[in-house]
C-alpha cells in the first residue's frame, strides 16, 4: 500500500470531515471532486466516496450525539427516506444525465443560502416563514438522498439549508442531525452501488485514506459545532451553500474553472466579512 498516497487522502478526508461536521455538508462534494480530478469515473468517484462515508458518517454521528447535537425525531424523519432515495439513485440513475435538474436544484439552494445568510447575519427573512411538522420533512430526506447518490455528494447541501428554512432548530442541532442521518444514506447508497455498479472500480486506496482522516477529525468537528455561536455558524452554513451550488451551476453551464473559482473566492470573502461583522456585533439592548 502506498503510504504517501494514503497520507494525502487522509489529509483530504480530515479537511472534508471538518467542513462537513462543522457546517453539515462538504465531505461528499470535496471527496468526489478530488477523485474525479484524479481521473476516476463519476460512478467510481461516487461509489468510493460513499464507501468512505459509511465509516466517517458513523464516527461523525456518534460524535455529534455525544455533544448533544442530534434530534432523533428529525433524524428518523429525514434519514429513512434519505436512505431509500440514495439506494434508488445508486441502482437506477447513476448513468442518467441530470444536468437540467441539477442546475434548477442548485439555483433553488443558492436562494436558500442567501436567505440563511440574511437570517443569521442581518436578522432579515427573504423567504416567507414556512414551518413543517417533523412528520412532513420526508421529502427533504428523499430528495437529498437521491441527489447524494447520483452526484457523489449532495445530502448536506440539500438537507441542511432546507431544515434551516422550515424548522426552528438551532444550527448546531441541524448540522448534527444531518451529519448523523447521513450514515443511513451512505450505507444505503453503498448497497445500491454493490447491486448496480459492481464493475465501477472503487478506488479502495483512496477510501482507506479518506476514512482514516475523517474518523480522526470527526470528534473535533462535532465539539467545535456545539460550542460555535449560533449566528456566525448560520452565516458560515449559508456561505458554504452558496459556494457549493456555484460550483454546480458553473460546471453545468460550462463556465471555465478559473471564473468559477473566482466567483467562489468572492463568495468566501463576503461570507468571512459577514461572520466577522456578526461576531463583533453587540447584543441589542433589552
Amino acid at each position: 500500500m502506498d503510504f504517501l498516497a494514503v497520507s494525502v487522502f487522509a489529509f483530504v478526508g480530515g479537511v472534508a470531515q471538518f467542513v462537513d461536521g462543522t457546517l453539515g455538508m462538504g465531505f461528499g462534494v470535496i471527496s468526489a471532486t478530488l477523485l474525479t480530478v484524479l481521473g476516476y469515473s463519476a460512478v467510481a468517484a461516487s461509489a468510493g466516496t460513499h464507501a468512505a462515508k459509511v465509516a466517517t458518517c458513523f464516527a461523525s454521528g456518534v460524535s455529534h450525539w455525544r455533544e448533544g447535537n442530534v434530534d432523533w425525531r428529525v433524524l428518523i424523519a429525514v434519514g429513512l427516506p434519505g436512505a431509500f432515495g440514495a439506494f434508488i439513485g445508486a441502482v437506477v440513475l447513476t448513468n442518467i444525465a441530470l444536468d437540467n435538474a441539477r442546475i434548477w436544484m442548485a439555483a433553488i439552494l443558492f436562494i436558500l443560502g442567501i436567505s440563511i445568510i440574511a437570517r443569521f447575519g442581518f436578522g432579515k427573512s427573504l423567504i416567507p416563514a414556512v414551518r413543517l411538522r417533523t412528520r412532513n420533512l420526508w421529502p427533504i430526506g428523499l430528495f437529498g438522498g437521491f441527489v447524494d447518490a447520483t452526484g457523489g455528494g449532495g445530502w448536506g447541501p440539500v438537507a441542511t439549508p432546507s431544515l434551516m428554512t422550515v424548522t426552528r432548530h438551532e444550527p448546531h442541532r441541524i448540522v448534527g442531525t444531518v451529519s448523523a442521518a447521513e450514515f443511513l444514506v451512505a450505507v444505503s447508497a453503498s448497497l445500491g452501488f454493490l447491486v448496480g455498479a459492481t464493475d465501477s472500480g472503487v478506488p479502495w486506496l483512496a477510501v482507506v485514506g479518506l476514512i482514516i482522516g475523517g474518523v480522526i477529525v470527526a470528534p473535533f468537528a462535532a465539539r467545535f459545532t456545539r460550542r460555535a455561536p449560533t449566528a456566525p455558524l448560520g452565516v458560515a452554513v449559508g456561505g458554504m451553500v452558496l459556494i457549493a451550488n456555484t460550483a454546480v451551476i458553473t460546471s453545468v453551464l460550462g463556465i471555465s474553472g478559473v471564473v468559477g473559482a473566482s466567483i467562489a473566492g468572492v463568495e468566501l470573502l463576503i461570507t468571512v466579512a459577514i461572520v466577522i461583522r456578526v461576531v463583533r456585533r453587540k447584543p441589542e439592548p433589552t
